[in-house]
């Protein structure tokens, strides 16, 4: 396993607040690191990606993702957080990567945007 997997694994899914979470790297929106059930395909990796240049559309149209509406409740440079009855979406950006991660109606919303953004800060302080 990759170090990013092992990361992606210890801080987020082996948690139990996560549900899926993948690392995409935003030059070529490939995947990095993945959660063993969240199989996201090249189109969509790239919509989750432009998403961070787009926040005001975002906000205003929400998105649909894996079979799911969601609305979106906060969209700036670094992080989108939307929301779909008690599931949720979080993406957050690096300077190399974006994490996507979802939770469910069992997860705390802010657990698991914690959890997220924990992981990138540590990213980020590495320069990804």
């Amino acid at each position: 396993m990759n170090q990013l997997q092992n990361l992606l694994t210890d801080c987020l899914i082996n948690t139990k607040k996560v549900e899926n979470a993948a690392i995409f790297t935003t030059k070529n929106a490939a995947v990095s690191a993945a959660s063993q059930r969240f199989n996201i395909a090249v189109p969509q990796i790239q919509m989750l990606i432009d998403f961070f240049q787009h926040t005001n559309q975002m906000r205003e149209e929400g998105v649909h993702f894996l079979g799911k509406n969601y609305t979106c409740i906060r969209a700036d440079k670094n992080s989108i957080y939307c929301k779909s009855n008690e599931h949720g979406l979080i993406l957050v950006r690096t300077a190399v990567y974006v994490i996507v991660a979802t939770y469910n109606d069992s997860m705390y919303c802010s657990v698991c945007v914690e959890a997220v953004e924990k992981l990138a800060e540590y990213l980020r302080e590495k320069g990804k």
